[in-house]
């Protein structure tokens, strides 16, 4: 009994580690989507003060767009993160109370989902730069 307790105590390591990768590429997808929308927002803007063209409303729309979707991908990567380990914390609990695992170990902190968190906020303030010419688009 003691080898099969065992191996389904790390299997959920090994799955909270997949949930860990699943959110870095969510993070890694939004960020590029963030990125790309806010510099599309800059580059056009600055374009327009030298005047070398005559309107960036379309490029600040494109580029806010951009950033909004990196935002609302990242809201939906976090929300089903923290959903899903939830859920497997409390199977690795009832496991545990069974005494099927041993479960002696902490269930670690998603270093993940701190740096999800961080970046939606970096999101938002873009996003607000875009849209009201906060920051250096102002």
């Amino acid at each position: 009994m003691e080898l099969p307790a065992r191996r389904t105590g790390m299997s959920f390591q090994r799955t909270r580690m997949s949930a860990d990768r699943t959110l870095m590429s969510v993070i890694r997808t939004s960020l590029s989507l963030i990125s790309f929308g806010f510099t599309i927002a800059q580059v056009f803007q600055k374009l327009h003060e030298s005047a070398v063209i005559k309107g960036a409303g379309a490029s600040r729309g494109f580029g806010g767009t951009l950033v909004g979707i990196g935002i609302l991908l990242l809201v939906g990567g976090i929300v089903y993160h923290v959903l899903y380990m939830t859920q497997l914390r409390q199977e690795r609990a009832r496991l545990a109370q069974q005494q099927l695992i041993h479960a002696q170990s902490p269930y670690p902190f998603s270093l993940s989902l701190l740096t999800a968190v961080v970046l939606l906020a970096l999101g938002v303030v873009a996003l607000l730069g875009v849209s009201f010419g906060l920051g250096p688009l102002g």
